[in-house]
């Protein structure tokens, strides 16, 4: 590694599933994992995969004697396809000749990946080829790639195989390859003219169309030729064999440029004519690739995060800003699609989208403020549906899907393939009815990063307040305990479904549930004190609220009940999680390691994780992650309970006790709430986070891909955990407290229109204020507010603890 290089010096087939993954180029319009040009999908080692922003199908499999729906990101045509061969001899692979040097290089500052190898094949012909690829950022629609090919001991005629390929399926997680998986139907493919063929397929549900157009060019000695070509064109598939003479250590560049359009693009006629027409206006590869670079220069200006740190922490942290940029970007602006959880780097989660917003709008909250507009708007163009899935479930307001894709209904699943058992079991996770509350989380966190009345007045505030009529109404009063309970849910932990024994599914009031549920309506209600009395009256009226409504919330927010674990001040994940039994933490740990999906495991030896005290990931953990201890207070204080502080820690160490770390997401929250009482524990922490998905520990689900959620999580706790940045009461606050292992820090980020420059070391810190609409803002550092005006720059102390 280098601090903008991800470099692999040695072919590894069994590496290469990962690597695929990991060198996958985007642009917030379309991705394309790092696959070989020159091979096809097979189960172990190669999967190319294309996938469009959003762009989703819905097939039905017979699963166990049952007809299940699911909805699918697709695996769209490959544009890669690009080999050669000796003439009348086999294609190309590195399966069939001897590799004598290999480099794959991944350059995030530029978004353009190399491959180099030199190989030996049957006849001891020796050849270098060098491959580079990018995905423009500069152009959404546009994909390159270039070779230059090198016989070192031999002469002779070769053919070049280039081709658009739409026989492809959706295969890239074994799980799901008992389901159905044909998402495309051939439209037409056929050569454009001497140099382009084109293809153009749609989705077999949706009716979502591509058009993928390529135009294959060979060079020698800088200059075009002209070379004979064969096409063949079948309805799926377009290909063009190229003949081309070769000399002895002489090269030969070949480039191919693409073009992709899709039904749902913005200013065109169609997809195919867009295609066809714009292709024959663009350079070469190398002229391409400059306005890209230039592109992701701009980008990376605003959201690079600059550190003196070990080697491997500095690249690997822009590894996933460069993966969170790729998946949504300034070309995501205006198009209807959310952040899934697993990127579009392939089919893993079926594309779906989560809750690993909460994760990623802090990070482009503070840089891209736009983009985390676009993204929220996906859920705001959702909330008929949500509101239509509340009533259905007997609820008033809006109750959003764990799992959204294309318009907002639950796409999760009912059944769940155990890989380790090969049963199918029920799959109830769909009860984590905590989405609502981070939707309603992630609008207000915007409004405060940039204090967009317009946004909050127009759209965010009808989110608030059906998210809060909806908690209002699923939490119901128990006589019994003279507080409101919500029952039958399940939390973030994910491994908890239901209790021991129950044939009913969810749990009792889960305190992370509960907690949110009372913050999201005290949200309302001072969102609701914050408008303009017109427009309150006409939400009020929009979402059916009623005076009677508001005295409910304010009574809930006041009565909400929250289990603790018997006279402790201990939080109870849910109700009764303390008659659980305990689980056998070092048995299981020395044989299946850190990271176990105990669900998984414990199914496979017909034992069940909801007997045990054994979490998946942070629950009660969550609600410290997200709240600083003085909010936290407050809302405890509101609903009339005694919590401390310090009673935190205690908190923590329960739960880091029972905690396997299931899920990717687990170790930045464990990190986050460990910075200030032990920054060994929370360093510790942060690596294993960080390395997560470049050491794929959770042994082969990265290869499916990557966890954007986990990625972001690990850049923003370096963005505000270490530098203590908060927004509370109108106040830009900092308390940083950097580990040992970082020396200093650097990075911009925009607050309330103003773009900001920070500089930390231990001792230091240095705030610059650039210009900004508005005239000042309010800064804290350690407790002592300061008011910035345009233009200032001002140093201070750093007091350590």
């Amino acid at each position: 590694m280098s601090e903008w290089k991800i470099t692999y010096d040695a072919w590894d087939p069994e590496q290469q599933p990962l690597r695929e993954a990991l060198c996958t180029l985007g642009n917030g319009h379309f991705a394309t994992r790092g696959a070989f040009e020159e091979e096809n999908a097979d189960e172990q080692v190669h999967y190319p995969g294309t996938y469009l922003a959003g762009g989703y199908n819905r097939l039905v499999s017979t699963v166990s004697g049952e007809k299940i729906e699911n909805e699918d990101l697709v695996n769209w045509p490959n544009w890669l396809p690009l080999s050669f061969r000796v003439a009348g001899e086999e294609w190309f692979s590195l399966s069939k000749v001897q590799v004598l040097e290999f480099i794959q290089e991944l350059d995030m500052k530029q978004g353009l990946l190399t491959r180099t190898i030199r190989f030996q094949d049957t006849a001891q012909r020796e050849t270098l080829l060098v491959s580079r690829r990018f995905v423009s950022m500069a152009n959404p629609h546009l994909a390159a790639q270039a070779w230059e090919l090198t016989p070192l001991n031999w002469s002779g005629e070769i053919e070049i195989r280039t081709a658009l390929d739409g026989r492809v399926i959706n295969s890239g997680v074994a799980r799901y390859r008992s389901l159905e998986s044909r998402h495309l139907e051939p439209i037409k493919a056929d050569q454009l003219d001497e140099d382009t063929i084109y293809l153009v397929a749609q989705t077999t549900q949706s009716k979502l169309r591509m058009a993928q157009a390529a135009r294959t060019t060979v060079y020698y000695d800088g200059k075009r030729q002209e070379v004979p070509r064969q096409s063949i064109v079948e309805p799926d598939y377009a290909e063009q064999v190229l003949r081309v003479s070769c000399s002895q250590k002489q090269a030969i560049a070949v480039e191919k440029v693409v073009l992709i359009y899709t039904s749902r693009d913005f200013a065109i006629s169609e997809p195919l004519l867009e295609a066809c027409e714009k292709i024959e206006r663009l350079g070469g590869f190398d002229q391409l690739l400059a306005s890209s670079r230039r592109a992701w220069l701009r980008v990376w200006k605003r959201c690079d995060l600059e550190m003196a740190c070990n080697q491997e922490v500095q690249p690997v942290l822009r590894l996933h800003v460069f993966h969170l940029l790729q998946t949504v970007s300034a070309n995501t602006v205006g198009r209807d699609v959310g952040v899934p959880a697993r990127g579009w780097h392939g089919e893993a989660y079926r594309g779906h989208i989560f809750w690993d917003e909460l994760f990623i709008f802090p990070f482009l909250n503070l840089r891209l403020p736009d983009l985390t507009i676009a993204l929220l708007m996906y859920r705001y163009r959702r909330l008929p549906e949500a509101r239509y899935a509340a009533v259905e479930a007997g609820y008033r307001g809006a109750m959003y899907p764990w799992q959204s894709g294309s318009n907002g209904r639950e796409e999760s699943q009912i059944i769940h393939l155990n890989p380790k058992s090969g049963r199918w079991v029920p799959d109830n996770t769909f009860l984590q009815r905590h989405i609502n509350a981070a939707v309603a989380y992630n609008v207000w966190q915007y409004y405060q990063a940039t204090h967009d009345r317009e946004f909050l007045t127009f759209y965010g505030a009808e989110v608030i307040f059906e998210i809060a009529q909806f908690w209002s109404t699923i939490a119901i009063f128990s006589q019994e305990k003279g507080r409101y309970e919500i029952r039958n849910v399940v939390g973030p932990d994910e491994y908890h479904t239901e209790y021991p024994g129950s044939e009913a599914p969810g749990l009792n009031n889960n305190a992370y549930t509960n907690v949110m549920a009372v913050w999201v309506i005290q949200c309302a209600l001072k969102v609701s004190k914050m408008l303009d009395t017109s427009r309150v009256a006409e939400l009020m009226d929009k979402c059916s609220i009623s005076t009677e409504d508001l005295e409910r919330w304010q009574h809930i927010s006041q009565r909400m009940y929250v289990p603790f674990i018997g006279e402790s001040n201990v939080i109870a994940q849910f109700e009764g999680y303390e008659q659980l039994d305990e689980f056998p933490w070092e048995e299981y740990k020395a044989k299946y390691g850190e990271a176990m999906r105990l669900d998984r495991i414990l199914e496979s030896e017909n034992d069940n994780v909801n007997k045990y005290k054994a979490s998946k990931q942070a629950d009660v953990l969550m609600l410290f992650y997200l709240f600083s201890s003085e909010e936290l207070t407050s809302t405890f204080e509101r609903m009339g309970y005694g919590f401390k502080p310090e009673t935190i820690p205690d908190n923590i160490a329960y739960y880091e006790a029972r905690t396997s770390h299931g899920s990717t997401l687990s170790k930045i929250v464990h990190s986050w709430v460990l910075a200030r009482s032990d920054r060994k524990r929370s360093w510790t922490n942060f690596e294993i986070a960080l390395m997560s998905d470049v050491e794929d520990i959770q042994g082969g689900t990265t290869s499916e891909g990557i966890h954007l959620g986990a990625m972001a999580g690990t850049v923003d706790l370096v963005q505000r955990c270490y530098t203590g940045l908060e927004i509370r009461d109108k106040v830009l606050w900092f308390n940083p407290v950097l580990p040992d292992e970082i020396e200093c820090l650097n990075f911009q980020i925009r607050y309330r229109s103003h773009w900001l420059s920070l500089n930390f070391t231990h001792d230091k810190m240095v705030i610059t204020f650039d210009k900004g609409w508005s005239k000042q803002v309010k800064i804290g550092v350690q407790g002592q507010v300061y008011t910035f005006k345009t233009g200032e720059k001002r140093e201070f102390d750093i007091k350590r603890d």
